[in-house]
C-alpha cells in the first residue's frame, strides 16, 4: 500500500504543505487510477450523444394536453398491429389537423405549457423535500448528546452526497428505468421493455430495470432529469433515517459503505417493485387485488424501508453504553438541545408539502388539481399525530414530553404519506392520530426489546410507515381520478371500508415484503459488514464522544465536554459496582 509523507516546504515556497507518494508503486497506481477515471469520463460524455430531448424543444405536444379527466387533445400515432379503432381514431385526427392547422399548432403550445407546469411543480416540490435534510439533521442532533453533535450532523450531511452519487450511478436505473412519466412529457429513454421480468404462476413479475445508468444516453432528457431529481430526494430521505437510530456509536467507515448500499440496492429495488412497474404494483392486473400495492408518496417505499433498515442496524450495533441495566430497565439519555429538535420537526413538516402534493408529479391535467386536497390532508394528519401523542403522554406520565409530541407529528406525517392521494380530511386526522399513539407505544416496545434508538426513528418511520401502507387498504375512498386509473387498473383506489377488500390484501403483501426485504436483507448486510469491518466505535471513544475521534472537530469546544462527561474508567467502575 503506498505511503504518504508530508512535503517539507522551503522558505521560498508559497505552497501550503502537501503530500507526495513515496513509492514508485504508489505513483503507478495513482497514474492508473487517473487514466481509468479519464477513460470512464470520456465514455460517459460520448454516451450523452444518444440523447432524448436535453434542449426541451420537443417535450410537450398536443398529445400531452389533457383535460381534467385525463382525455388528450391529440391522438398519438398507434403502434404497429394496433386495433382498427385506434387506427381510425388517429386517421380522423390527422384529417382534422389538415383542415385546421392553426388549431393543431395551438394544441402543441398548450401541450408544452402543460408539461412545463408539471416540470416546474415537480422540481419545486423536490426542492422542498431536499430541504428536509436540514430538518432531519436538526432533529437527530438535538435529540442526541452534545458530545456527538458534529458526528451526527456530519452523517446527515454526508448521506446526501453519498446518496446522490450512488443513485446517479446505479440506483435510478434499477428503480425507475422502465417507468415513463406521461405528465412530464413521456421522459425519453425510460422504457418498459428495460424491466427484467420473471414468470411465476403464469404471470410476469418485474424485478428491476436496466435503463438510465449515470443518466447517460437517451435518458439525457428534460423530463427524465426532472423525475431523477424528485426520486433522488425521496431516496435520500430513506437513507437518512438510520443515522438517527444508530447515532452516538456508529463509525464513519461503515457508514460510508451503508450509504452506497442504501442508494444503489436496498431502496431502488423495493422502489421498482412499488413505483417502477415491478411486481408489487402489478398485483391488481395480475391477481385482481385492488389496484395492486398502492403507496402514493412513500409510507412504505421511503419511510418503512428506512425505518426497518434502522431497526436492523441498531440491532446489530447494540445499545449505547449505559442505556439499559442488567434487569432490562431503562436509563434515559436525554438530548442536548430540545429547541433544535422541535425546529427540525417544523422544517420536516414544511418539507412534507413537497413530499405528498409533489407526488402527483404535476399540477395540470388528468385530475392533478387534487394537490390542494393532498396538502390539506397532510397538514391535518400531522395535527392529529401530535395531539394524540401529547394526550397519550399526559395520561402515561402526567406531562406532554416535547420529544414525543414532535415524534407524534412526524408519525402522523409518515402515516398519511401513502394514503394522502386517496382520502379526505376526517380519514386523514384518524390516520394521523392512530400513528401518534402507535409511535409512543412503539418506542416503549423498542426499549423492552433492548433496541436503542436515540431519536425514535424506528418507531416514527418503521412502525408508522407500515401503518400508513395498511391505511390505504382501509380508508381509500374512491374519490380520486388521476386520469381514470392507477397501476393499470381502471377506476379509483378503494379500501375495505369502501368496498374493496382486495386492496387491503395487496397492502398486507406490501408490508410483509417490506419486513422481509428492508429489515431482513438489511440485517444480513449489517451482520456481514460488521464481521469484516466492525461498525461500532471503541468504548473509550463512545464515552468521550465521537466528535473528536470520528470527525476531529468538537461542535461545542467551549463547553469542555470531555471533562464534563464521565471517563471510561469511571463508567467501568460503576458497572463493576453494580455487578
Amino acid at each position: 500500500m503506498p505511503k504518504f509523507v508530508p512535503e517539507t516546504p522551503t522558505q521560498s515556497s508559497r505552497r501550503a504543505p502537501g503530500f507526495k507518494l513515496k513509492s514508485a508503486w504508489g505513483r503507478f497506481t495513482l497514474r492508473t487510477l487517473t487514466t481509468v477515471v479519464l477513460i470512464v469520463s470520456l465514455v460517459l460524455i460520448a454516451h450523452q450523444a444518444l440523447a432524448g430531448d436535453p434542449g426541451g424543444t420537443q417535450t410537450g405536444v398536443a398529445t400531452d394536453a389533457h383535460n381534467g379527466a385525463g382525455v388528450s387533445v391529440g391522438v398519438p400515432m398507434p403502434p404497429p398491429g394496433a386495433p382498427a379503432d385506434q387506427i381510425q381514431a388517429y386517421q380522423a385526427y390527422i384529417n382534422q389537423v389538415a383542415r385546421e392547422p392553426l388549431a393543431a399548432k395551438l394544441a402543441d403550445v398548450v401541450g408544452q405549457n402543460q408539461v412545463s407546469i408539471n416540470i416546474a411543480w415537480t422540481l419545486v416540490t423536490g426542492f422542498l423535500v431536499m430541504f428536509m435534510q436540514a430538518g432531519f439533521a436538526l432533529v437527530e442532533t438535538g435529540f442526541t448528546r452534545a458530545k456527538n453533535a458534529s458526528h451526527t450532523m456530519l452523517m446527515n450531511f454526508l448521506i446526501y452526497v453519498i446518496g446522490v452519487t450512488g443513485f446517479w450511478m446505479v440506483g435510478f436505473a434499477f428503480m425507475y428505468g422502465a417507468q415513463p412519466v406521461t405528465q412530464l412529457g413521456g421522459t425519453g429513454g425510460l422504457n418498459p421493455a428495460s424491466e427484467v421480468v420473471i414468470n411465476l404462476f403464469g404471470k410476469p413479475f418485474g424485478l428491476f430495470a436496466t435503463q438510465g445508468w449515470f443518466l447517460g444516453g437517451n435518458v439525457y432528457d428534460v423530463g427524465t432529469y426532472t423525475i431523477f431529481l424528485f426520486e433522488l430526494v425521496f431516496m435520500d430521505t430513506a437513507a437518512t433515517i438510520p443515522t438517527g437510530a444508530m447515532a452516538e456509536r456508529w463509525n464513519l467507515k461503515t457508514f460510508y459503505i451503508y450509504g452506497f448500499f442504501m442508494s444503489m440496492i436496498l431502496y431502488p429495488m423495493y422502489g421498482n417493485w412499488a413505483w417502477g412497474g415491478g411486481w408489487l404494483s402489478q398485483l391488481g392486473t395480475n391477481f385482481g387485488l385492488g389496484h395492486g400495492y398502492v403507496d402514493f408518496a412513500g409510507s412504505g417505499v421511503v419511510h418503512a424501508v428506512g425505518g426497518l433498515c434502522a431497526f436492523a442496524g441498531a440491532s446489530v450495533l447494540g445499545p449505547r453504553i449505559g442505556k439499559y441495566n442488567r434487569d432490562g430497565s431503562v436509563n434515559p439519555i436525554p438530548g442536548h438541545h430540545i429547541p433544535m429538535g422541535l425546529l427540525g420537526t417544523f422544517i420536516l413538516a414544511f418539507g412534507w408539502f413537497g413530499f405528498n402534493p409533489g407526488s402527483t408529479l404535476g399540477a395540470a391535467g388528468g385530475g392533478l388539481n387534487r394537490v390542494g386536497i393532498i396538502a390539506t390532508v397532510t397538514m391535518i394528519a400531522s395535527a392529529g399525530g401530535a395531539l394524540a401523542a401529547a394526550t397519550y403522554m399526559l395520561f402515561q406520565v402526567g406531562k406532554p414530553d416535547p420529544t414525543m409530541v414532535a415524534n407524534g407529528m412526524l408519525a402522523g406525517l409518515v402515516a398519511i404519506t401513502a394514503p394522502s392521494g386517496f382520502v379526505g380530511a376526517t380519514a386523514g386526522f384518524i390516520i394521523g392520530a392512530v400513528a401518534g399513539v402507535l409511535v409512543c407505544i412503539s418506542v416503549q416496545v423498542m426499549d423492552k426489546w433492548l433496541v436503542d434508538d436515540p431519536v425514535g426513528a424506528i418507531s416514527v418511520h418503521g412502525t408508522c410507515g407500515l401503518w400508513g401502507v395498511l391505511s390505504v387498504g382501509i380508508f381509500a375512498d374512491g374519490s380520486s381520478n388521476y386520469s381514470g386509473s392507477w397501476n393499470g387498473v381502471a377506476g379509483s383506489v378503494r379500501g375495505i371500508l369502501y368496498g374493496d377488500p382486495g386492496q387491503l390484501v395487496a397492502q398486507i403483501i406490501g408490508c410483509l415484503t417490506l419486513i422481509t426485504w428492508a429489515c431482513g436483507f438489511s440485517y444480513l448486510f449489517f451482520r456481514l459488514l460488521d464481521s469484516i469491518i466492525p461498525m461500532r466505535v471503541s468504548p473509550e471513544d463512545e464515552i468521550e464522544g465521537l466528535d473528536v475521534s470520528e470527525t476531529g472537530v468538537l461542535a461545542y469546544p467551549d463547553f469542555h465536554l470531555i471533562q464534563v462527561a464521565p471517563s471510561f474508567h469511571e463508567v467501568i467502575a460503576r458497572t463493576s459496582e453494580e455487578d
